[in-house]
């Protein structure tokens, strides 16, 4: 019971900061390889529940969402459940973003949450739709 009360908390507290909620997919290859067909612009968000950089990157790519027209697709991969995923990104951690238009891979990065350098690298990835 105390770990629902402490998750319940967690949720409150995100919700009373104004935290944006980040509209993303989960991965799954068929997905992945039908936004690149459709040479959308896709990022790959190696994501792990238990990172604080990861839910950090999450605040900040909810914001960017809400605050762009552009559409972005943010897919997914668990890094805990798809581990042949996250080999195949050669993601060497958790927090891992790899931004991608169409089949070109345009950014690869461990661990950013510098807003302004996040926004610049989505913002030149929007410029190529």
């Amino acid at each position: 019971m105390k770990k629902i009360a402490a998750s319940f908390a967690i949720v409150l507290l995100a919700l009373g900061s104004g935290a944006v909620a980040l509209d993303y997919e989960p991965f799954t290859q068929e997905r992945f390889e039908q936004l690149q067909q459709q040479d959308s612009l896709i990022l790959v968000d190696i994501f792990a529940d238990w990172c604080p950089t990861c839910s950090r990157q999450h605040e900040l790519l909810g914001e960017y969402q809400q605050s762009r027209d552009g559409e972005l697709h943010v897919l997914q991969v668990d890094f805990d459940q798809q581990k042949e995923w996250v080999r195949h990104f050669q993601a060497p951690r958790q927090s891992t973003l790899i931004l991608y238009h169409g089949e070109d891979k345009l950014w690869f990065s461990v661990a950013e949450t510098d807003r302004e350098r996040l926004f610049h690298k989505l913002d030149e990835g929007m410029e190529r739709q």
